[in-house]
Formats: C-alpha cells, structure tokens, sequence
C-alpha cells in the first residue's frame, strides 16, 4: 500500500490515537479512502446505503461531503464570473454563498420512488434500483451494515459491481457477506449494533476530512 501524503495521514494518525482500538483496521481504513478519493478524481460520486441508524450515517456522510466540513471551499473566480453574466445580483450572491461540493446521494430518501418501487416490485430492492439508476462505471457504493449481511445493501452491492463501480464497507468484526463483496471493508472490532455504529462515525469523519483535505486543502 502507498504512503500517503503527510497533510492526510495525519488524519488516520489522529483518528488511530483517538481510538486504539481501531489500529487494526488501519489498511482498511486506507484502502477505502483511496477507492472514495479516486471516484472523485474521475469525476464520480458516492452511492450510500444503509438502514435505521446506518440511514442515518448515510445522510451525515452526504452533509460532510457536500458543503464545507472543516475547510472552506469558495467557488472559483470563473464559475464566480459564470454565475454574474446570467445574473449580476443573483450572481454576486450565488458567489459569495456556494460552497465546492463533492457528489454524494444517500439512497434512503426519494420516500416517492423508494414506496412506489417498494409497493410495485420488491422492497429489498430498493437500493439496488437506485444504484441501477445512479450508478455508473467509476462510481462507488459505501455500503454501511453493522452485520455486514443487510439483504437491501448487498443487493445494491451486486448492482453495483455489475455496473463496474467499487464498493466499500463499513461493518462489525465479523466477517460477512458485505466484507467478502467488497472491494476495502472496515470490520470495527465490536458486533453490538450501537457500539459498531459508535465506531463508524469517526471512520467516516475521518474519510471525510482526507478528501476535503486533498480536494479543498491550501
């Protein structure tokens, strides 16, 4: 595995001393921030699926990712310019406010299309149906399940690998269905679904902080 640059590995570093217990999963944790920050480079975006608490990382995931985390990140003096030649005073407003996003969907909204495919077709496969519309080749699925063997999430995974997207996992310690599909797993060295979920959220703030450090970093 390559070293990384001394400006992100001090985020794995600060995250390993914060939490002892993840040291074990250090390759991992690596891996699947190379996979998420190799997406963006090709101009990709980030699928995320998991359910009730996981739900919930998914869209705290996509709130990091798509505006300011710890950086700022102004737009830049040409889309600045773009934005005034439609609208002078719009523009200059747009300009001053917008933030550089990093495209991320959490695929458990869109109640309208999930219900309706949930009711007309098969529930499981609601993520998977997404994917099947969101996802392209270059894309990544992060696939969050404290068992690891989420029926709807390992659908999604399937949907995704066919597409020719990379998957990354997020799960407990024992190894599963997801860690065996994916692509880099992070298996967090508890199985008790809320002490894996407390695990998960600094895996993900740390992601989260690399690629803003290397997208918007100074």
């Amino acid at each position: 595995m390559k070293a990384l640059d001394e400006k992100l590995q001090k985020h794995i570093d600060l995250l390993l001393s914060r939490y002892p217990r993840l040291a074990g999963a250090r390759d991992e944790i690596q891996k699947g921030y190379e996979i998420i920050e190799a997406c963006y480079r090709r101009g990709g975006k980030l699928l995320i699926a998991g359910n009730g608490g996981s739900a919930a990382d998914a869209e705290h995931i996509v709130g990091e990712l798509m505006k300011g985390f710890c950086n700022p990140r102004p737009v830049s003096a040409d889309y600045a310019a773009a934005l005034r030649a439609v609208d002078d005073g719009m523009g200059a407003v747009l300009a001053k406010s917008l933030q550089g996003a990093l495209p991320a969907i959490a695929l458990d909204g869109h109640f309208a299309l999930s219900t309706a495919f949930c009711n007309d077709c098969e529930p499981q496969l609601a993520f998977a149906q997404q994917v099947n519309g969101y996802g392209n080749e270059g894309d990544v699925l992060l696939g969050i399940s404290t068992s690891g063997n989420s029926k709807n999430v390992l659908y999604a995974a399937t949907v995704a690998k066919a597409r020719g997207m990379q998957v990354v996992g997020l799960t407990g310690e024992v190894e599963s269905a997801l860690s065996r599909l994916a692509d880099a797993c992070v298996r967090v060295p508890e199985r008790e679904t809320y002490m894996v979920q407390e695990l998960h959220l600094p895996i993900y703030h740390c992601w989260c902080l690399m690629i803003e450090e290397r997208f918007f970093g100074v």
